[in-house]
């Protein structure tokens, strides 16, 4: 099977199974409505690849008896009594942003470019969060 590309809703709905295969086996699978034209994606090859070409930043700091995790250039911080709770807190940071973004921010110039940052949050689990955000194979 090769890439599939369908010009309308109803096209691809009608060959949805074809659509999703093409996305499983990661070939290049689009759908056209009007002037936007929407890629079907396997969700776990997307993960993966934000996670790779999107490094976390992120910087752990012992202060104060406990630990502080913070992502340069974001508004996402967090502080714990031992670095696996303050990583543990930053992963829970990390979901309350994604869910401001997806509910308000996504449109406010200064959080727009976050877009793939949300994917890779919304797509990934809290073991896979953990790993991107202290530089583990993601």
């Amino acid at each position: 099977m090769a890439s599939v590309h369908y010009d309308s809703y109803t096209d691809a709905r009608t060959h949805l199974k074809d659509l999703l295969d093409a996305a499983a086996h990661g070939r290049t699978a689009t759908v056209r409505r009007d002037e936007t034209k929407a890629v079907v994606v396997d969700a776990e090859r997307l993960r993966h690849f934000l996670a790779a070409v999107t490094p976390s930043r992120a910087e752990v700091v012992a202060e104060d008896g406990g630990w502080s995790v913070f992502i340069p250039g974001l508004p996402i911080a967090a502080d714990g009594s031992t670095f696996e709770e303050a990583i543990d807190e930053m992963v829970d940071a990390l979901r309350d942003y994604a869910e401001d973004w997806q509910d308000r921010l996504l449109n406010a110039p200064n959080h727009r470019e976050n877009w793939g940052l949300v994917q890779l949050i919304d797509l990934s689990d809290d073991g896979q969060l953990r790993r991107w955000l202290t530089g583990q194979a993601a």
